[in-house]
């Protein structure tokens, strides 16, 4: 069973954006509400949990509602709070006293890797990657924070350079550095939590708190010791580990917080007791809670209505097993053929091609071949965009969930392939009950699935493990990138299949703007994406769309025939 709510009307955030210049408290409220969980995590994970969190991020939103008048581009609301977020950090940085900085009392509060852990059930190598960020210096984590939300999916390379104020070229000369720092970082909590002699004599007077003195001087031993550096199951870089991650949920002390202090529901301090009843009574519980909810309100930050999907009783969380030596796990079994089928040689080349009278798109039956890496996209043509709203799973991780679109605009579905909990066939997410008219216009993320991994071996992709093998699309199916765009004008629902290999969707309002960003983003990527919209009513439709609502989701076809657009 499931609920769902809106904090604004359905439209675009950019609407909200100028609604809110113009003083409409509502629209005020929405903007703080939908972009508070991305402020904190940038905060938190800057500060690693310091007990000034929480203050930042309300010196944070207090400025970015008091200044609001002062943003020209309401496109660029994102960087322009971002920004203001870094800022805030290096001046809490400047005006702590020195005396603070070496206060063990000063960092009370739970440290944010700890609240990952915790709140997002981290587990293997992702946990992994949590608790080594407090090993990072502070300049380090403010670029980590950043980049971090940029691999899983919430700021672009263009937003992270800007909230750093630094050019494109040097943000991603200084993340290939923090990456490698962050790996070093990652070896110092592996060996801690091993049962090296040398290891437990070297750190026998230290008191647990994590800084350069003894990073430098664990990082010294890792790097020497024959132990400690050998790695017991296969490496994962940090970015496959965080792409798709759910933003950590706002404490609930912050919310009302800020409530109280008249950021939401009135600025004034005498609406402060109920803007703190009214807004946190919706607001609170959706802004802390975590995976689906947290996601939804990811999904407003990133260009579309603040849905918030609630589910009385959520199915257990599903941990993601990242591979080790000892592991057992078999690849899944291939989905039959029944389920998708495919063109054959014998079949008709011109039935499907040559689309009844009145129809619109054109069905790809067939997997297309990678673009040249180097190759920049054309331009995206430029479709209506009134905003889309999202009801149901925005993270869709368990199979059975689904997620409906309505109204007219862009969308980002996130793919994760997770071999190394389960690889084997996979069955394709499908498309059902479409009203009106849905186009696959756009590939990105930096790569399709079955590109090379950087520094991997040969032939391994985002699609394999080393022990459970790969992951095997039905025949015909085109390769999935990492992002995939639609363009929706209508309504439609995208399905969770999974009954074979293991895998994530994680579906966002996007914007032309943002796909175009997207797509012709080359550093730090392996290649380009790629332009599908021919911006006609003949643009390529996704495979397995159906106008249907078939009792299993499974069975729609592979080669849809969607028909002419029905009034909506």
């Amino acid at each position: 069973m499931r609920s769902t709510w809106t904090l604004v009307d359905e439209r675009p955030w950019r609407d909200t954006v100028v609604a809110a210049q113009r003083g409409d408290r509502q629209a005020l409220d929405a903007l703080v509400a939908g972009w508070l969980p991305l402020v904190y995590n940038v905060v938190g994970r800057a500060l690693d949990g310091h007990a000034d969190v929480d203050d930042v991020v309300q010196e944070t939103m207090l400025r970015a509602v008091h200044s609001l008048d002062s943003l020209r581009d309401p496109d660029r609301f994102r960087s322009w709070l971002v920004a203001i977020a870094v800022r805030q950090v290096r001046e809490r940085a400047r005006r702590r006293e020195p005396a603070a900085a070496v206060d063990p009392g000063a960092a009370a509060a739970a440290d944010f890797a700890e609240l990952a852990v915790l709140r997002l059930e981290l587990d293997g190598q992702r946990r992994e990657v949590a608790e080594a960020v407090p090993w990072l210096d502070a300049e380090d984590r403010e670029l980590l924070s950043l980049w971090w939300l940029e691999v899983a999916g919430e700021l672009t390379r263009g937003e992270l350079a800007a909230a750093a104020g630094i050019t494109r070229g040097h943000a991603a000369v200084r993340v290939q550095r923090v990456k490698g720092r962050l790996e070093t970082a990652r070896g110092i909590v592996r060996a801690l939590d091993g049962t090296c002699q040398d290891l437990a004599r070297t750190t026998a007077d230290w008191d647990g708190r994590a800084d350069s003195v003894w990073r430098k001087r664990i990082a010294r031993h890792v790097r020497g010791c024959a132990r400690c550096g050998d790695r017991r199951e296969p490496h994962v870089p940090a970015e496959r580990l965080l792409a798709g991650l759910a933003l950590v949920p706002v404490s609930a002390a912050l919310t009302v917080s800020l409530a109280a202090s008249g950021v939401l529901g009135g600025a004034g301090k005498a609406s402060a007791a109920a803007a703190s009843a009214t807004w946190t009574a919706k607001a609170v519980a959706a802004v802390t809670k975590p995976a689906v909810a947290v996601t939804a309100g990811a999904t407003f930050v990133a260009g579309g209505a603040y849905v918030v999907t609630q589910q009385p009783e959520p199915p257990p969380q599903r941990v993601v097993v990242t591979p080790t030596a000892q592991s057992t796990a078999r690849p899944g079994p291939t989905p039959r053929t029944s389920k998708s089928p495919t063109p054959t040689k014998s079949s008709p080349r011109a039935d499907r091609t040559a689309p009844p009278h009145g129809a619109y798109g054109t069905v790809v039956d067939t997997a297309d071949r990678a673009p040249d890496p180097d190759a920049p996209p054309g331009p995206l043509p430029r479709r209506g965009d009134k905003g889309v709203t999202l009801t149901g799973f925005t993270g869709m991780t368990h199979r059975g969930e689904t997620v409906t679109l309505t109204g007219t605009g862009y969308v980002r579905i996130r793919w994760q392939v997770v071999p190394q909990a389960r690889a084997g066939g996979l069955v394709m997410p499908t498309w059902t009950g479409l009203k009106g008219r849905l186009f696959h216009v756009a590939s990105g993320g930096g790569h399709r699935m079955d590109d090379r991994q950087p520094g991997d071996a040969e032939g391994d992709t985002w699609m394999t493990d080393p022990v459970n093998g790969p992951t095997v699309l039905p025949e015909g199916a085109q390769q999935m990138w990492q992002n995939e765009y639609v363009w929706i004008d209508g309504t439609v629902t995208l399905h969770q299949n999974e009954r074979g290999a293991d895998y994530n969707l994680y579906v966002q309002p996007s914007s032309w703007q943002a796909v175009t960003d997207d797509v012709r983003t080359r550093e730090g990527v392996v290649r380009y994406g790629l332009v599908r919209d021919t911006g006609t009513d003949k643009a390529p439709v996704p495979q397995y769309l159906t106008r249907s609502t078939p009792a299993d989701p499974a069975t729609v076809a592979q080669h849809s025939r969607p028909g002419p657009p029905s009034a909506r």
